[in-house]
């Protein structure tokens, strides 16, 4: 590694300087910043209807997961293989990991991820993200998708196999959703529209 400069870094690693100018992306309080295939984003602070949302999910999780598990608001996670660090707005992981240092762990800890898209996320939640989380082997991604173009819908994903996940479940919004083991738990999606 070399710096050039004095403030940028050279290394024969594409990922190892996409985290270093991560890390060193000074954004305004409540942004999101996040390296999506191979270019650092920054996205704008969320709505209270998002966070309510991602509350309630939150909070239905805690009643069903191990006490020793973590679910963490915003946690790195990283996938070097897709050049991606995302900041889901949920993730169960139930071991936090030691490689990854103090900002993100392997995306591949997780057992599950949770999106709730934006108007600045919700191309990247689709697609990038849902790619990525199944190339890293996460065993549930969860969509929550207020902004779907046939209106709002929650979607589940699961069984990765080769970068791509298989379609469990997708509903719109008030209909009940099953999530599998280990979670077992049934979502009530209709307390995400009055969010």
């Amino acid at each position: 590694m070399s710096v050039l400069g004095g403030d940028y870094i050279l290394t024969d690693n594409e990922w190892d300087e996409l985290v270093w100018i991560w890390e060193q992306t000074d954004a305004p309080k409540g942004c999101k910043v996040e390296i999506i295939e191979g270019l650092v984003t920054v996205a704008p602070l969320c709505t209270n209807r998002h966070h309510r949302v991602v509350e309630r999910v939150q909070r239905r999780l805690f009643e069903v997961i191990p006490s020793h598990w973590n679910i963490f608001q915003r946690l790195g996670t990283a996938v070097p293989a897709r050049l991606g660090l995302y900041v889901p707005d949920l993730v169960v992981v139930p071991e936090l990991p030691n490689e990854g240092g103090d900002h993100f762990v392997p995306a591949s800890a997780a057992q599950l991820a949770v999106e709730v898209t934006s108007r600045a996320t919700a191309r990247h939640d689709r697609g990038a993200k849902a790619m990525g989380y199944a190339e890293a082997g996460v065993p549930l991604y969860l969509l929550v998708d207020g902004m779907a173009p046939g209106g709002p819908t929650v979607t589940l994903y699961g069984e990765p196999k080769e970068g791509v996940y298989r379609l469990l479940r997708a509903g719109k919004f008030g209909e009940r959703l099953m999530l599998p083991p280990p979670f077992d738990l049934e979502l009530d999606t209709g307390e995400f529209a009055g969010a």
